[in-house]
This record gives structure tokens, sequence and C-alpha cells, in this order.
């Protein structure tokens, strides 16, 4: 009985003595053993070790130092563990998320999803959740890349069955841009307010917040999802017209979404109208220069023009169904044709299709654009709109904006044109990793350009079912930069603005500006330029 307090006492200089060894022992790693052990380390453990002392936080900004992108995709039917399993995947690696972008099932309860995420990731960091036609990404217990549409996935499968799946999928995308400054800006509409006074200063907001990171009135690149409702058509001409041709812009049109700023008062504002688009707005930031973001944008066509060319010979508007009714001439022609003559012509032309295809007329717009009291300047653009159908007096269309005198042509889904466009999209993104062996830089072609990440914005039209095969849209990525994550949605209104790092294009040819695509894929690819050695 005398010798517990004696056994006790010595346990404890025993346990003592281990910790202090174990201290010891872990201040006299040296800094490339801990490099190695924090690049190995999760997300959140990473955040704790880089917070111990100086030496450990200057060790653990060094290793991200890069910028990176990482995503993962569920498609487990329960909204808790699907979140899960994706924040589990991005954070199993060392990253600071800037933003993240969440992409689901019109089951899953988007706000529910974005408390799920803040707290995982942070109350500062921005978070847009859009509902999608599909997910793209590649899973996160499997390590499989998958492209999922909704209806596509659960086809043969009846009504009851499908609406209770329907819901099944995320794809989360978090990344860490160092050098530039991420927030999420809301379009809103105060009731009683019009559309296009909204727009204004929408687009002054983001102005203002770039003026304000960085110095510089223009951000360098925008993602931006619409509301279904909102005619985005317009939030586009304008920020077509305030931005400088470098500012990249695409997005989805009608990607619904709910979000959090990371900014506390922005948030706050959000209550007084109707979210009619959410912008991440990506801007360069005055206080960290060190090597250079760049964003380059590919497209890939899916459409084809077929018959002649039309003028809008009378026009009425239909906003209980948010549709037009025309009547046109052929251009050059006096005679004026009703609907069914006009859409028979064009039939005639098809005829050989195996498969009726997709029709829309593409419509040549020329329009005076301006921002708030500035004089307004023409600015022409084409715009598409869906044939819906015709009678013997009206050519039905969907959506609004057409004015008598208009030019106009017929357009049709064309899986040919598009795995040709797919090619091209192929080797243009070779050439940016060709890039990669620039004579700029010193040291091996890993210190050039660096494709870090991609995302992708796929019409719905398109997959398995438009190409015959899967994973068709992700290949030119894919091929190109294995093991880079990409991920991606199936969208209705694929949006991209001509800019000067649209790669693919001729550089002969100056085509007409259009915004808002059909049948077409668009890719957003991010890459690094490290300072030159010099510096």
């Amino acid at each position: 009985m005398d010798e517990a307090p004696c056994s006790s006492s010595a346990r404890s200089i025993t346990k003592g003595k281990s910790s202090i060894d174990l201290n010891i022992g872990i201040t006299l790693l040296n800094d490339d053993l801990l490099h190695n052990i924090f690049t190995r380390l999760p997300a959140l453990p990473f955040a704790s070790a880089s917070c111990v002392n100086k030496s450990w936080n200057s060790i653990c900004s060094r290793i991200i130092s890069l910028p990176k992108l990482s995503s993962a995709l569920s498609l487990n039917p329960l909204l808790r563990e699907a979140v899960k399993e994706v924040v589990n995947k991005v954070l199993s690696e060392p990253i600071r998320p800037h933003f993240a972008i969440v992409n689901v099932g019109c089951g899953f309860d988007t706000n529910k999803i974005l408390c799920l995420i803040k707290r995982k990731l942070g109350f500062n960091v921005p978070i847009i959740v859009t509902v999608n036609n599909g997910i793209i990404g590649r899973d996160a217990l499997t390590d499989e890349f998958k492209e999922v549409k909704w209806g596509a996935r659960f086809s043969g499968i009846g009504d009851d069955e499908y609406a209770r799946h329907i819901n099944e999928g995320i794809v989360l995308t978090i990344g860490y841009l160092p050098g530039l400054k991420v927030e999420a800006i809301p379009l809103l509409r105060p009731p009683k307010t019009s559309q296009e006074l909204c727009v204004d200063s929408f687009v002054m907001d983001i102005k203002e917040y770039s003026a304000s990171v960085s110095g510089r009135q223009f951000p360098a690149g925008v993602i931006l999802f619409g509301e279904a409702r909102t005619d985005m058509k317009l939030v586009l001409e304008k920020l077509d017209y305030a931005m400088p041709i470098d500012t990249v812009i695409v997005g989805d049109e009608r990607g619904c979404s709910v979000f959090r700023c990371g900014n506390d008062s922005r948030n706050a504002r959000c209550s007084k109208g109707f979210i009619e688009a959410v912008a991440l707005v990506f801007a360069q930031d005055r206080a960290r220069s060190s090597g250079n973001i760049r964003f380059h944008v590919a497209f890939s066509n899916g459409v084809s023009p077929v018959g002649g060319k039309y003028k809008a010979a009378s026009v009425r508007t239909n906003s209980a169904d948010y549709s037009t009714w025309l009547t046109a001439k052929r251009e050059g022609h006096q005679e004026r044709l009703d609907g069914e003559t006009i859409l028979h012509d064009i039939n005639t032309l098809l005829e050989n299709h195996i498969e009726p295809p997709e029709l829309y007329i593409g419509v040549t717009k020329n329009r005076k654009v301006s921002i708030g009291a500035e004089k307004p300047m023409p600015r022409t653009c084409i715009a598409y709109h869906g044939v819906v159908g015709s009678d013997e007096e009206y050519l039905y269309v969907d959506g609004m904006g057409i004015k008598t005198g208009d030019i106009f042509q017929f357009y049709h889904s064309d899986p040919n044109a598009a795995l040709a466009s797919l090619t091209e999209v192929r080797d243009s993104l070779n050439n940016i990793k060709l890039e990669r062996s620039s004579t700029s830089f010193k040291g091996d072609g890993d210190n050039a350009t660096n494709v870090f990440g991609g995302i992708l914005f796929a019409c719905y039209g398109r997959g398995d079912s438009f190409f015959g095969r899967p994973n068709a849209d992700s290949s030119p990525f894919l091929e190109n930069f294995p093991g880079v994550p990409l991920a991606g949605i199936f969208c209705c209104g694929e949006m991209v603005r001509p800019c000067t790092t649209l790669i693919g294009q001729s550089p002969d040819v100056k085509p007409i500006s259009c915004f808002l695509h059909v049948y077409s894929s668009v890719y957003l690819v991010m890459s690094y330029d490290p300072p030159s050695v010099g510096h």
C-alpha cells in the first residue's frame, strides 16, 4: 500500500518525460521532413499545423504557394452523406478555400446544402449552390470520371421512381487562387424596379468590388449563374459593353441558386429583393502579385445553319409564356411567309436526318447599349431562340426581344458538327499544354504555364445520347491534362463572352458576338504563370 503513491509519481514523471521527448523530437525534424509530412495532411489538420509557430507557418505557406482547384462528385441519394463524401474528398489535401461552387439535382434542399458546406469551409468563403440538369466530375469514392444527366441516368423507369431518384447527385468545386480576390455578387431586383436599372447597378457593384481590392475597375473573370425568369441576354449585353475584352465571362443561364457572400453586409442586403443572378467575381489582389493566374476559354459548337436568311416582317410577343410570334420574308424577296410555309421549307432540307433535330433561329440584333446615364453605343449580337411550332399564320419561337426588320437564320442541332468542334477544342487545349516548354522561364517545362483546373458548362442536349459515347465533352480536357481537376454541369443555356483568351478561333475572322449558346460546351481553363527568374 505504501508503494502506490510512488508508482503514481513514477508514472507521472515517465509521462512528462515522454511528452518532453516527443516535443524535442518534433523540433529536431528538419524542414524537408516537415514539408513531406505536411503535404500529406488533410486541409483541416494542415490549417492547424500552420498555426503552431512561425516556422511551421512558413513551411505551410510554401506548400500552398501555388493555385489549386479541387472537386468531387457523389451520387449518394442521402443529402448529408453526399455532402460528407464530397467535402471529405476536396479537403483530403492541403488547401485554403477562396470560393466554392456546389451543383446539385433539383430534389436536394439547396439551403440545407449551403448550411452544411459553410460550416465546413468557413463563413467568410463565398459559396454558390445551383440546381442543374446534370453534373460532371470525378467520383469521390471510386475516382471514376462521370458525366451524369438526370433524365439519361434514370431512363426506362417509371415516373414515380424517377421523381424519387432525380435528386441523386452533387459536385463540389473549391478553389485556392493566391493573387486573386473572389466574391459572390448578386443581381438584386427590388419590387417595382425595372430590370434595366437593376442590371446597371449590378454591373457597377462588380466594378466597385474589383476597384476596392485591385485598384482596377475590371475583374479578371466572372462566372455567372442566372435564374429561369431572368432575361440574361440583357445582363450579358451590358456586361459586355462595360468590361474590357480581356475579362472572361462564362456561366449557366438558368442555374437556380442560393448563395452566401464573403461579405456579411452584402448578405444582409439580399433580403431586400428578388435575386435574378449571382456572379462569382475574380479580381486581382493588389496586395499579392507573385505569378499570374490566367483564365482561358474554349468553345465547342453543336449547331449548323440550314436554309437561307429571313427578315422578320411582323412581330408579336406573348408575355404569359415568354414567346414571340413571327411572320417573315426571305432575304431579298417581298412575299410575306406564314410560319407553316417557312417551317415546311426548313424541314424539307432536313428530311434526310434519321431523327428530327432541335431547331433554332439565330437572330442578328443591332441594338444600342449603355450603363446609367452614359451615351448609348451600337452593339451587334446573335441571339438564339428555340422554334416551338407553326401554323398557317405564325412561326412560334421562345423568348422575346425580336424586332421587325431583324435578320435571322435557322440552325439545327448537329452531332457531327459538335464532334468536329471537339477536335478543335482538343487541339487548342494542347496548345496551352505546349506553353509549358516556353523559353520565357528558366528551368524545366513544369515551371512554365501550368493548368491546374477546369470548369465545364455543357448543354443538356449533349452527352451520351447525342454523341453515342460517354464523356465526349470532357475528353478534350481529360486527354490533355490527365489528373488535373475538372468539374462541370449540364445546363439550359451556356454563357460565354467572346474575349481575348477565347482559344480555337480563327484570328482572321471577327465573329459577331454571341453570349447565350445552344447545344454547345464552354470550357473555363485555369492556368498559372510563375514569376520570371529576374523578379
